[in-house]
Formats: structure tokens, sequence, C-alpha cells
């Protein structure tokens, strides 16, 4: 705990950038979090960018992160991680498959959704009415064709659309609650069009972005800070971010993805937030949507 706080990292990894179940425990007794939500991630080989291929233990061509590996780290330390799943909306099987996942190992969140399709597809509306139905938060990772240094054998790498396809899944799925992340929707918190042209952009936020709109208009839409992109979000210009935390403090979750650094804790701590609005982003918020089950 912090200063007597719950911490709940809502977004990670089994096997991640080379780690294991023990270095992840170790990691996590060193930043005082108490309980992780591991999740796999399903994206199928040919749609990892090759920018990313490091993060994923032993990458070859059969490797990703895996629900078995999630599987594990719930299995050996069952009050430590919170265990989550997301099968490819575009398996003709992916309802049986989160469905079994639900019935067979308490599966509490759909997670980490991370394709190259449009938010909107048919598919996964499908599995997110489903996610609503059984009560299972979705972990969404949006992510805009920005050009990449490489141009082999893709010129640019992209995960869910577009946030105006994040709002047509939002209002086609009411009873569905989502939690954004990832670069695309970072980028989208200042009105500017950084979007466009930068996975992780600097400087004053202007107004009229499209993440504050949403989460003013969409009740069944959080957010979690996970990842560069998260971190950034919130350090770029503390005075908006105190603003932003004061008014969606009921729906902004701690998290934080890719390497094991503090960048989260480290930003939180310097914006100088009132207690109990950091008691709902380290934990309460995650507690209201999943309460882990040892």
């Amino acid at each position: 705990m912090i200063d007597d706080i719950l911490v709940i990292d809502s977004h990670n990894h089994a096997h991640y950038h080379g780690n294991n179940l023990q270095t992840t425990l170790d990691n996590m007794d060193r930043y005082n979090i108490d309980k992780a939500w591991i999740m796999p991630c399903e994206i199928p080989l040919n749609e990892w960018c090759p920018d990313n291929a490091h993060e994923v233990t032993g990458f070859t061509k059969d490797a990703k992160i895996t629900f078995e590996n999630a599987l594990y780290y719930k299995e050996h330390r069952p009050e430590r991680f919170v265990l989550g799943f997301c099968p490819d909306p575009r398996d003709p099987y992916a309802i049986d498959r989160l469905d079994a996942a639900v019935h067979t190992y308490g599966i509490q969140y759909c997670g980490e959704w991370k394709f190259r399709m449009m938010f909107d597809n048919w598919d996964t509306i499908d599995l997110y009415r489903y996610c609503g139905e059984h009560n299972l938060p979705v972990v969404l990772h949006l992510e805009y064709p920005l050009q990449l240094k490489q141009k082999y054998p893709r010129p640019h790498w992209w995960y869910g659309g577009t946030i105006e396809s994040l709002e047509r899944a939002l209002q086609l799925c009411p009873e569905t609650t989502f939690i954004g992340h990832a670069p695309g929707f970072w980028a989208n918190i200042s009105g500017n069009y950084d979007y466009k042209t930068e996975f992780y952009p600097k400087g004053k936020i202007a107004p009229g972005g499209k993440v504050p709109e949403l989460l003013r208009k969409y009740p069944n839409l959080y957010c979690d800070i996970s990842g560069t992109s998260g971190a950034n979000a919130m350090s770029r210009d503390p005075e908006f971010s105190v603003k932003f935390i004061e008014e969606f403090q009921d729906k902004i979750l701690y998290g934080r993805d890719l390497y094991h650094h503090n960048l989260q804790q480290e930003t939180l701590a310097s914006l100088n937030l009132p207690k109990e609005i950091l008691r709902k982003i380290y934990s309460g918020n995650s507690l209201k949507l999943v309460t882990p089950k040892d």
C-alpha cells in the first residue's frame, strides 16, 4: 500500500519484456503494488509491429503474450493477480472461447483488445455485447497508423481504427463498460489533432479533446493511465491534468503496462492530488469494475 492506499495495477501482462513471475512480483513489491490485472494479448503475430517484437518473451513465429502465461501467474499467486482474456473477435468461436474462460477460469474482464480492425466491426460488437451481459469490462488499445522508421513489411501499424469508431462502439453497446488506453486514445486528450502526427505529444493541451468529451458523454467509458502514453498525457500539462483528474476522478484507473517502471506513481505524486482522489485512481475505480477473487 501507499500511505494506507490499496494499489492495483489495472493493466499488465505476463512474461512481458523478459520478465517472469518472480521478477514481476519483486517489481510489484518494490513499488507497493498489491495486485495487478494480468492480461494476455491475442493479437495475431502478423499484426505485431516488428519494432515491438522485443516485448514478447521468446518471440518466435509461435509466441505471443498468451493466456497460458497469464493463467500461470494467477494459479501460482491468486492473491496478487486478476485474470483477463480477450479472444480475436474474427475467430468464429471467439464468444465460445470467452464464455469458456469465464466459466472455467473465472476471468473478470476482457483484455487486452488490440487488433487491426475497427472498434465497431460487427464481429467485435457481438463480443462487446457478451461482455456487457456478463459484467466484463473491455480494455481497448487505440493506435493510429503513424509512419514508423521501418517500411517493411508494413509502413505503419494501427489498432482499433479511430476515436470516432470508439464512439460508435460506445453508442452500440451502452451496457458494456470500456476502458480506453494507448497512444491513439491519450493523444486525443488534446483538441489540436496531435494524434495524426505523434505517439506521445508534448506541450500544453488544447481545448476540445475527444477524450474529455467522450468521458463526459458516455457513462460506460473509463480510462487507464498505463504505458508511456498514459503517463505522458498526465504529465505534459500539469495544470490541465489536475482539472482533468478532478473532473473524471471516478473513471480513471492506475495502470503501468510496458516496462515495469514507476512513471505513473511519480506523475500522480507530482500533482499533489487529494488523498480521496488518489484512493479512487489507485484502486477504488478498479474495484468498482472488478472485485479480485483470490
